[in-house]
């Protein structure tokens, strides 16, 4: 059986009027990751900085991904901090997100929310989609990346045969064990959220 590729949509904002992430390390140690994936092939990254609001839209409806990761900065109830037309923070809600995200429930399967206190988005878009991580609290720049790093080098080598729960939340506890291995605080921030109602989508059940 030819198992279709699953494609990982990361959105990174940053903007001037907030604390400098270590965005490209993040990015760059994800892609490092993939590359030497066991699953690498059934794997497809598209990534886009300095993301507007009608930036998400775009790239959804282009790209129609199976994963979502966000990385930036969260402000808890007021929203996640994407950028405007001139770089400036834009706050965008977890009901706007999860009205969006929620339009492409047959396709995207995991929502990855690597922002502080982005579990209030978090909750809302999993009224929509399969599974959605986002943080209860602070979380440090490297225990941030420790995290998705770990998310992703388990998810690409995930293996049914071996491997217990879905390919998600395998990866969610490899990454969340990822951050003690690493030696900081902050392996409990991580928070994932399911569906009510899970209905996985079987193209990612064998990646």
């Amino acid at each position: 059986m030819t198992i279709k590729p699953q494609k990982i949509l990361i959105l990174a904002a940053n903007s001037k009027q907030t604390v400098r992430l270590r965005l490209d390390e993040e990015l760059r140690d994800i892609k490092e990751g993939l590359q030497r994936a066991q699953n690498r092939d059934n794997l497809e990254l598209r990534y886009d900085l300095a993301v507007r609001p009608r930036d998400i839209r775009r790239a959804i409806l282009d790209y129609r991904p199976n994963i979502i990761h966000f990385s930036g900065h969260g402000a808890g109830v007021e929203g996640l901090a994407f950028e405007d037309e001139i770089g400036n923070e834009q706050l965008v809600t977890g009901v706007a997100l999860a009205g969006l995200f929620g339009q492409f429930s047959n396709q995207v399967e995991c929502v990855l929310l690597n922002a502080c206190y982005s579990q209030v988005q978090a909750e809302a878009i999993a009224q929509h989609i399969n599974y959605v991580i986002g943080m209860n609290d602070l979380i440090q720049d490297q225990a941030a990346i420790e995290f998705v790093v770990g998310f992703y080098d388990a998810l690409g080598a995930y293996n049914s045969e071996y491997d217990s729960g879905s390919p998600v939340e395998f990866a969610f506890n490899i990454a969340r064990n990822a951050i003690e291995l690493a030696g900081v605080s902050g392996e409990l921030i991580p928070q994932l959220k399911k569906k009510p109602i899970l209905l996985p989508i079987t193209d990612l059940q064998e990646i």
